[in-house]
């Protein structure tokens, strides 16, 4: 008799969580009128970056829009996130290779979440030879919903973001085979 019990719980339990986390799901789930009904929920693959101007730690500016016709690597980062500062060697080598064929890197510091001066020393340290960009009152982060650094969007020289990478750190090789579609095609 308590093994037929047991048995019968064995069977249940896995229908019962199932049937508690879509009931979770449903209660928690943002209204369609907060979430922006109709809008696009996040940057993604198929559909225009959104520009934006950012300053640089130089006190220049400088727009996404500046760089159509070139393709970009749009990192967003931090300078005490460990897979952003794995990254960034991979990030710099890449660019220094690929620039003379229409590459451009922008690494956005989500400079809400970090300090300016880490993020340049950071950089300094590195040695990186693209625009370091920082986002100060977090805007570029939000218009580009950011939930996780570091992420990287590939915008091909139409402007339209081709794919997103969320996390990290990625690999040289990983940021080669995404540049070189977006370089093979013609300008």
């Amino acid at each position: 008799m308590r093994a037929l019990r047991a048995s019968g719980w064995r069977r249940l339990g896995p229908a019962l969580v199932l049937i508690a986390a879509a009931a979770w799901i449903w209660l928690t789930r943002v209204p369609a009128s907060a979430a922006g009904a109709g809008q696009i929920p996040s940057p993604r693959a198929g559909f225009p970056a959104p520009d934006f101007e950012l300053l640089a730690p130089d006190g220049g500016s400088v727009r996404l829009a500046d760089w159509r016709g070139q393709v970009v690597v749009l990192n967003l980062w931090a300078s005490w996130c460990l897979p952003c500062r794995v990254e960034m060697p991979a990030l710099d080598d890449v660019y220094a290779r690929q620039q003379a064929r229409g590459l451009t890197v922008l690494a956005v510091n989500s400079t809400i979440q970090d300090r300016a001066e880490a993020a340049v020393g950071f950089a300094d340290e590195m040695g990186v030879t693209f625009p370091i960009l920082l986002d100060v009152d977090g805007a570029v982060s939000r218009r580009y919903r950011l939930r996780a650094l570091p992420t990287t969007f590939f915008i091909d020289r139409q402007g339209i973001i081709r794919s997103v990478i969320i996390g990290g750190p990625m690999s040289t090789a990983t940021l080669e085979s995404q540049v070189e579609l977006l370089l093979a095609e013609a300008p």
